[in-house]
């Protein structure tokens, strides 16, 4: 890094802090903090959605799966089938969050699922939550110890440090603005890197000639992910994919916050309906980062010698630093660190929102700094920052890749958790507090025992059994006599026709580049 790298950097730095203390200092309730008073449009709910869920973890995660992962390779494009398909159960399911005005996803459940439900559905989003934040965390750290030629463990002390300021101040809008932000610069610097690497590399056509065809493959069906080897074939990276960004983009508090930010319902639908609509070339963009630095692996012993016994995730850091001119290196890694500020604020902020509304609400609490409800929210987002930044420690001795690590932690919860989302939408029959809870855990039991018993099944299908699990298990167990459910608000069919042709445009796209290389 040279001084001027340093300086763009600092000057990055320092601008979205200062949005943050801007937008900060005009919140005067809880509401403005955790819903930016209920007035973000569709274009800044959906980038922020496609910022949040992309970010550092695919500029690092998805170049190595692609380039030097064992068993990686360009097939991660099918994972974007399951997108679209997605988005249109979300369709369903934002019209509940909207139509039932509150501050966390998890107040829709209680009536039919009760209290006991409400708040295990709350405390497994914070662990499950929890757990990610701290692997994003760590993702970004490791450009970040790259760069500053320190320790992984002084680098996540540093970014969180960073993080926590920004992040306690601003809110939830000045999230969704930097996110915007951070994307653009991403989605350059991805491209910025496809083109250095594209000129680097002495004779793309050879060295794609010499590059391991297992690789080239977009779509896998040898498979059902059901042994060593095979986890990510077509089958569980489209319905495992499914019910996993059903669960991530619908029921997680993180994503679902933006769209109760929404000023209403037609403009979170919209937002729904961006998402599934732009991922797909920002991840045909990353893959493409990915391919080519696989192409020049081959030709760099420079790189050869760094990646020595090294994670997977470092490759992409050490090609940034050493081949990436000067003053476009400075912005990349200006924007990485604003994506770990970004990623960060807005999982502490939400799992802050899902604390305080389903666990503190209305309890007097005689601390310093909790005299008021603004106050109190900023307070435990800190408090949940410095949680993240203690299970970031814990995973910087992982090898396992980041785009793995942090899509496998939440897939262990996300199908049980949508289980219950689905049958309060659709069940006629209300379930007992009891009961509820126990569908839910044993889904989340069913999974532990896959993962401890059946290690060679892809954690792709966790998703499924967790939701077929719990959600048998509610019917089973639910009252005998039926009652009346609210009406299901359901979405136009313009936004569902239109995700249905995206899906179909993606499909082709991904077997029109497997037939090109």
């Amino acid at each position: 890094m040279t001084p001027i790298d340093w300086i763009i950097v600092t000057l990055y730095i320092l601008s979205m802090v200062g949005l943050s203390l801007y937008l900060g200092a005009r919140q005067k309730e809880q509401s403005d903090y955790y819903l930016a008073g209920n007035k973000l449009g569709a274009w800044s709910i959906a980038g922020s959605m496609i910022a949040t869920q992309c970010s550092a973890i695919s500029l690092i995660g998805a170049p190595a799966f692609i380039a030097i992962k064992e068993g990686g390779g360009l097939k991660w494009l099918q994972y974007e089938l399951a997108v679209p398909l997605a988005a249109i159960g979300i369709l369903y399911l934002v019209g509940v969050y909207k139509k039932a005005g509150t501050v966390t996803i998890f107040s829709t459940v209680e009536n039919r699922l009760g209290t006991p439900a409400r708040k295990t559905l709350s405390l497994l989003f914070l662990s499950g939550r929890g757990l990610a934040t701290g692997v994003a965390l760590y993702a970004m750290s490791v450009v970040v110890s790259v760069c500053l030629g320190i320790s992984i463990t002084n680098s996540i002390i540093l970014v969180g440090g960073l993080s926590m300021l920004y992040t306690s101040i601003g809110g939830i809008e000045a999230d969704i603005y930097s996110d915007i932000i951070q994307l653009i610069i991403l989605w350059l610097s991805a491209l910025a890197c496809a083109v250095i690497l594209f000129n680097l590399i002495e004779s793309p056509g050879e060295a794609l000639t010499s590059f391991d065809t297992q690789r080239l493959t977009t779509i896998e069906f040898s498979g059902f992910g059901l042994s060593e080897g095979d986890s990510y074939t077509f089958w569980p990276m489209l319905i495992g994919g499914f019910f996993l960004y059903l669960a991530y983009y619908g029921c997680d508090q993180s994503q679902a916050q933006r769209l109760l930010s929404a000023r209403d319902m037609a403009t979170a639908q919209k937002a729904i309906l961006l998402n599934g609509c732009l991922r797909f070339p920002l991840v045909l963009t990353y893959c493409a980062f990915g391919l080519l630095l696989g192409l020049f692996y081959q030709e760099s012993s420079w790189l050869q010698e760094r990646m020595v016994g090294q994670n997977p995730d470092f490759i992409a850091p050490y090609f940034i630093i050493e081949y990436m001119p000067t003053g476009l290196r400075g912005l990349i890694v200006a924007g990485i660190l604003a994506a770990a500020m970004s990623s960060l604020d807005s999982n502490i902020n939400s799992m802050s929102a899902a604390l305080e509304n389903d666990f503190l609400k209305d309890r007097k609490i005689n601390l310093p700094g909790f005299s008021t409800p603004l106050k109190r929210a900023r307070i435990l987002t800190v408090g949940f920052g410095i949680l993240c930044c203690i299970l970031a420690l814990l995973f910087s001795d992982s090898q396992a890749t980041v785009l793995v690590l942090v899509n496998a932690v939440s897939s262990a919860f996300n199908g049980p958790i949508l289980a219950c989302f689905v049958f309060v939408l659709f069940a006629r029959r209300p379930s007992s507090p009891k009961a509820s809870v126990a569908a839910l855990l044993a889904g989340i039991a069913a999974n532990g025992a896959l993962w401890l018993g059946a290690p060679q099944v892809s954690w792709l299908w966790w998703n499924l059994v967790g939701f077929v699990v719990s959600f048998v298990l509610l019917l089973a167990l639910s009252n005998s006599n039926a009652t009346a459910r609210e009406e299901i608000e359901r979405p136009p069919l313009k936004p569902v026709f239109v995700l249905l042709a995206v899906g179909l445009i993606i499909f082709c796209s991904i077997i029109g580049i497997e037939a090109v290389l």
